[in-house]
């Protein structure tokens, strides 16, 4: 059948690509049980702890009524944690700590006031440590409350030596983010549990730590980018020394609690992954033999890696398997424990991404390309599809060539896709992410724009039907190339930011100096913040805009959306603004990504006469 891009029917609907989905995280051990964390659109965004068992056997821990979810620093993570069958978790409605014993109900630990993430366990004292942020303030506490260390504005990775002699954290102050400068910190733990002298391992105000780990013989490893690439370093008392030097990263911007990319077997084995043009790979290291060995897997490990002397556990997929809880056993077995997909797609509705490399100025931009795929349908000779140009959240996050249903929902309906790496994003080194140091809506906006030309000079995109879309940092990104370019003919801006001295003044501790950065401190760079935000020039936009927006955002409030709309709409432009009640900053209410999904389909295709050939 001959039908032009962009009109192609699909059965992927945006409920079938949507509805059911989970949202896999933190994978836990606890003897020979594997436990890990679903978010279920289905439940409006619920998460709950699972647990399986030898046996195979699979059921929910947490009871209805409980949502596992931290809001330290707003995008939380390291929830919950299980020792000896026991399991430890944040609630979200009251973020209370709640302990769960085997066969029983959760039971408050906390009194209200506070967050609490990051929880480890200090065995030898029978007693839980996390992170708590209460009244603006970040302590590492040993719960129900007392604090143990103060004083830096953040920290994470509270975690005790084998022996029970020594707490090792990461902490940093204003103005670094996590992945600009942090600290290592190893100190004594006196008699009576409190934290006594302190010392620096690692790390400054130019060097990123990340997940500090104890080895079983009591060495503390961590990962460090001070050569320019995150790499992993063992300290045993008295030197440092890299445990497998290479151009590839080890760690990860650390956004969230207690992620991971590394995990030990034993002590003399470690299962680690790390990434390499963009794509995460697994191996095998022996840091005494000085031996590296990578597996050859089908899939890629991109989360939450876990480990044991049989089998290694980790949060992975490819390009046509979504993503799924994974064991790697002795042998090469590997087997999946849940997907979090609940029906697969079809090989040949899958469009399978090309890496691709553009240049844009003097630099080279990565990203991975979409085309359309159907099976049922072809397009006219000579005509190119419609283009959406991808810009990820962070801004130092980074996609993925992992199977995303959401984009085959497009690239099913005769759209491609053009998924940006652009500069600033991590896994290409620590200068790939330096790049957007002082230039957060130039460099990032200038990748977005020189990726679609490339993708209309090589034939794969029609130059009159380019998009750009991108949710938070990547809405900002968005709506400045729509802004301050005539590249792109339509755009989808989810919980963007518009006004960037708005926010400045608006945003969460976390947040608060990210900026200094990226743009420059304020109020010095007042005018540059004024200079880069679209909302001052709404004068230059030339085509219509949707926006998306979660009414309970604490990150990117809603009245960055909400301004947009109204200057959008004085100016005459074809505008939409959808508001959900009860989202934060992303969405996890199915109903809702179901909605937004559809009305951002209609709208292009009211844009550019798309009529579908039949019903969905």
């Amino acid at each position: 059948m001959l039908v032009p891009y962009g009109s192609w029917p699909s059965p992927l609907t945006a409920a079938r690509v949507t509805a059911g989905g989970l949202r896999l995280d933190q994978i836990q051990l606890d003897g020979n049980d594997v436990y890990w964390l679903e978010g279920r659109a289905s439940e409006g965004g619920r998460n709950v702890i699972v647990k399986r068992l030898p046996s195979g056997e699979i059921k929910d821990v947490t009871p209805a009524g409980f949502n596992v979810r931290s809001r330290v620093h707003e995008y939380g993570g390291g929830a919950y944690t299980v020792h000896r069958h026991t399991v430890f978790f944040s609630n979200f409605a009251d973020q209370r700590v709640y302990q769960q014993d085997p066969g029983g109900e959760p039971q408050a630990i906390t009194s209200d006031g506070g967050s609490y993430a990051d929880f480890r366990m200090d065995a030898p004292r029978s007693r839980l440590i996390g992170v708590r942020e209460k009244d603006g303030e970040n302590t590492i506490v040993a719960i129900p409350g007392d604090v143990l260390v103060s004083g830096a504005d953040f920290y994470s990775d509270p975690i005790v030596s084998p022996d029970g002699k020594f707490l090792a954290w990461i902490q940093w102050n204003h103005p670094n983010m996590p992945w600009d400068g942090t600290e290592l910190m190893v100190a004594v733990i006196n008699a009576d549990g409190s934290i006594g002298a302190r010392e620096k391992i690692a790390g400054g105000s130019e060097e990123s730590i990340f997940q500090p780990e104890w080895s079983p013989d009591g060495a503390l490893f961590f990962v460090s980018d001070r050569t320019g690439w995150w790499n992993l370093y063992r300290w045993r008392g008295l030197s440092i020394e890299a445990v497998h030097p290479m151009a590839a990263e080890f760690g990860k911007p650390q956004w969230t609690f207690s992620m991971v990319t590394y995990a030990f077997m034993d002590e003399n084995r470690i299962a680690a992954t790390y990434t390499e043009g963009g794509r995460w790979k697994l191996a095998l290291i022996d840091p005494d033999a000085k031996r590296f060995t990578p597996l050859d897997l089908t899939v890629e490990p991109i989360e939450s890696i876990k480990a044991n002397a049989d089998s290694i556990y980790f949060i992975g997929g490819s390009p046509t398997e979504a993503t799924s809880v994974y064991c790697y056993s002795k042998g090469g077995q590997l087997r999946v424990f849940r997907s979090a997909a609940t029906g697969p797609i079809a090989r040949e509705w899958i469009s399978v991404p090309e890496a691709v490399t553009f240049r844009a100025g003097d630099r080279d931009v990565h990203a991975f390309y979409y085309p359309p795929a159907n099976p049922g349908v072809t397009a006219p000779n000579d005509t190119q599809p419609p283009l959406i140009v991808v810009t990820h959240g962070g801004p130092t996050g980074a996609t993925l060539d992992v199977l995303d249903p959401k984009v085959q929902f497009w690239t099913s309906r005769g759209f491609a896709v053009l998924d940006v790496n652009y500069s600033g994003s991590t896994g290409y080194g620590r200068p790939y992410r330096d790049r957007l140091k002082g230039q957060w809506g130039i460099v990032d906006v200038e990748d977005a724009v020189a990726g679609a030309k490339a993708m209309v000079a090589a034939k794969k995109a029609d130059p009159n039907r380019l998009i750009i879309r991108g949710g938070s940092a990547g809405g900002y990104t968005t709506l400045a190339a729509l802004t301050f370019h005539d590249t792109f003919k339509s755009g989808a801006s989810y919980y963007g930011i518009s006004d960037l001295e708005v926010l400045q003044q608006d945003t969460h501790k976390f947040e608060a100096r990210y900026n200094d950065s990226l743009i420059g401190p304020y109020p010095e760079a007042k005018d540059i913040y004024r200079a880069r935000s679209p909302i001052h020039f709404t004068d230059r936009l030339s085509c219509p805009i949707i926006l998306f927006q979660g009414l309970e955002d604490n990150v990117v409030p809603p009245n960055q959306s909400e301004m947009m709309a109204e200057a959008v709409r004085k100016k005459g432009l074809k505008v939409k603004y959808v508001a959900f009640e009860g989202e934060q900053h992303g969405f996890r209410k199915a109903e809702n990504i179901i909605r937004s999904l559809d009305e951002e389909l209609a709208f292009y295709r009211d844009v550019f006469g798309m009529i579908e050939t039949s019903p969905r």
